[in-house]
């Protein structure tokens, strides 16, 4: 019988009294990750049962926009990357990477 392993990835994330975020800080030891301080983070999730994406989507009062368009231009890539290992659709990755370089031209990210 195959050994089962766990791996944990931990959030903590301090409130304001309004309740929003301050600071955010996660813990990955197998990462070895422990309590780093992040300003921003999307988590999705698939829910199987019901067909669709759960997701936490936080980030702290004091994150810069300007990051947070690196932010979401980093994150879309990173999308485009794992759509790409999960299908091996090289057509609709081209298509996305292609609405990354719109989104980074928009935003004149890139130099």
């Amino acid at each position: 019988m195959a050994k089962h392993i766990t791996s944990k990835i931990e959030l903590s994330v301090e409130l304001d009294e309004n309740r929003v975020p301050e600071t955010l800080y996660w813990t990955a030891q197998d990462g070895g990750i422990t309590n780093e301080e992040a300003k921003a983070m999307l988590l999705s999730v698939w829910d199987s049962k019901a067909q669709e994406t759960l997701r936490i989507d936080l980030w702290t009062k004091d994150m810069p926009v300007d990051e947070m368009k690196v932010f979401f231009h980093q994150t879309l890539v990173a999308m485009s990357d794992t759509f790409n290992r999960a299908t091996q659709d090289e057509k609709m990755t081209a298509t996305m990477k292609d609405f990354c370089d719109y989104f980074a031209e928009k935003l004149e990210l890139k130099k």
